[in-house]
C-alpha cells in the first residue's frame, strides 16, 4: 500500500462552491458542491476515483504540481488543502 497526499483548491462560485485538484485537473478531478463541505467530499471522492482508475491501468500517478490551473481563476475566500488516499 502507498499513501498519496494531493492538494485541492476550493472557492466560491456564485451560489455555490467550486473545488479541483490542480495535479489531475486534465483527468477530471473537478467539481462542485451547494456547500465548501459538500465540494470538498466530492472532490476528495473523485481524486479517489481517478487514483483508483490510474493505478488499475498502470498509469503513473503525476507529481505534485502547483502550476497546474484549475478551471476557475483564484477568487475571494478560495482556500486550499491536501486530501490523503491509500491505494493497494
Amino acid at each position: 500500500m502507498k499513501t498519496y497526499s494531493f492538494k485541492v483548491v476550493v472557492e466560491p462560485d456564485d451560489d455555490r462552491w467550486h473545488a479541483c485538484c490542480p495535479a489531475l485537473v486534465d483527468r477530471g478531478a473537478s467539481t462542485w458542491g451547494c456547500s465548501r463541505e459538500e465540494a470538498l467530499k466530492h472532490i476528495d471522492e473523485v481524486v479517489q476515483f481517478v487514483v483508483d482508475s490510474m493505478s488499475e491501468h498502470g498509469e503513473s500517478l503525476p507529481e505534485e504540481s502547483t502550476n497546474a490551473p484549475c478551471l476557475l481563476p483564484p477568487a475571494a475566500g478560495s482556500s486550499s488543502r491536501s486530501t490523503s488516499l491509500t491505494t493497494d
